[in-house]
């Protein structure tokens, strides 16, 4: 008896298994959020204007994007008007040539015609004539109903992208003021939390506070994703050490087991606020949310036990239970996290535990 290999499962079931992985890694991450120690008031602010730049700055580029594709829309609408108001001038000279001709004839041709009855070819060929005139006329008219309907719809979209236009301006402009009250605050803040350290002792007993509670966390995020009972399919990540591709391009300030506090274990790469951090390898996020000492936190499962953390992000472009591609925007470099510069700090994990991320990623061309 020749046995039969399973039927390979089709795109929706593989879809489906795929949205109840994003499910469990959903409920699981947000059960992370339940677990955070409590925090000075300080710290707590922190993270609440944090988070709230970090949506601000979503906003505004949603809003930048709709304002670019409202203008192309307008610039359509604008010449398809152009267009149709020529078409419209065709047609009425058209129509104008046409009722000169008929003009020409009299106005009762028909009548003409059947007095002169002395040449019937000729009454067959006026007659033939009269008919293909009229019924050029009444398209001409018909056509011309058609332009005036599609020139009032024309206008009335345009009327609506442009209030559309007008008041994404209007938000853009209340975004962008909170946008600098927020920042001001922030700046009030760091300087509150800095002034705390009485000195470098206190401040780096901090700093070994905030990664023994990172290491705590990311711990609980393995824990998680090992009891998932669909755990993160394999990515072939062992296959690309060493050729991984940079998150973003920048100065590396910090490196692996010479930083300070949670920059212990990875790189600090120094790149210009709002810098686009892409992903190394394809995965799916299993992490989005700000974290002490991190900032706003993403990180991404790439199988395989292997995790990538990117920390300080000014926002994010993406949320947990995404599926990711290699080369997908994960967010913007920043500040966040009481940082006084911008930049990316990138981490690798795997089985738990971080490795130097060069030894993952190309080298520099």
């Amino acid at each position: 008896m020749i046995s039969t290999l399973p039927a390979a499962p089709s795109e929706q079931e593989a879809q489906a298994r795929l949205d109840a992985l994003g499910e469990e890694i959903r409920a699981a991450s947000g059960r992370l959020s339940t677990t955070r120690e409590a925090r000075d008031e300080a710290s707590d602010a922190l993270r609440e204007v944090e988070t709230a730049l970090a949506e601000t700055h979503r906003r505004l580029d949603a809003l930048q994007a709709e304002r670019r594709d409202l203008n192309d829309e307008i610039a359509d609408l604008e010449a398809r008007r152009e267009a149709l108001a020529d078409e419209r001038r065709e047609q009425v000279e058209a129509l104008k040539v046409q009722l000169d001709a008929l003009y020409r004839l009299g106005l009762t041709p028909q009548l003409k015609l059947l007095l002169n009855q002395d040449d019937p070819s000729r009454l067959d060929r006026l007659q033939h004539y009269l008919n293909r005139l009229a019924r050029a006329r009444h398209e001409r008219l018909d056509a011309l109903k058609r332009l005036d309907a599609e020139l009032a719809d024309t206008r009335r979209a345009l009327e609506q992208r442009g209030e559309r236009l007008a008041a994404v301006a209007e938000e853009l402009a209340e975004r962008s003021a909170d946008l600098a009250d927020q920042i001001q605050r922030r700046a009030s803040l760091v300087a509150e939390l800095d002034e705390r350290f009485a000195s470098e002792e206190a401040r780096l007993a901090t700093l070994a506070q905030d990664r023994a509670h990172a290491e705590r966390t990311l711990r609980e995020v393995q824990e998680r994703l090992a009891r998932l009972e669909r755990p993160p399919p394999s990515t072939a990540i062992e296959q690309t050490r060493g050729d991984l591709p940079w998150p973003v391009q920048g100065r590396i300030v910090s490196s692996f087991h010479n930083g300070e506090g949670v920059h212990l274990n990875g790189l600090l790469i120094r790149a210009a606020e709002g810098t686009p951090v892409t992903a190394v390898h394809p995965g799916r996020v299993v992490f989005a949310d700000w974290m002490r000492g991190f900032g706003n936190l993403l990180i991404v499962d790439h199988g395989d036990q292997v995790m990538t953390l990117h920390a300080h992000l000014q926002r994010f472009t993406t949320g947990v239970g995404a599926e990711i591609s290699r080369g997908e925007t994960l967010g913007a470099v920043g500040a966040s996290g009481g940082q006084g510069q911008p930049g990316l700090y990138f981490e690798v994990r795997r089985n738990g535990e971080p490795i130097d991320p060069r030894s993952w990623i190309a080298g520099r061309p």
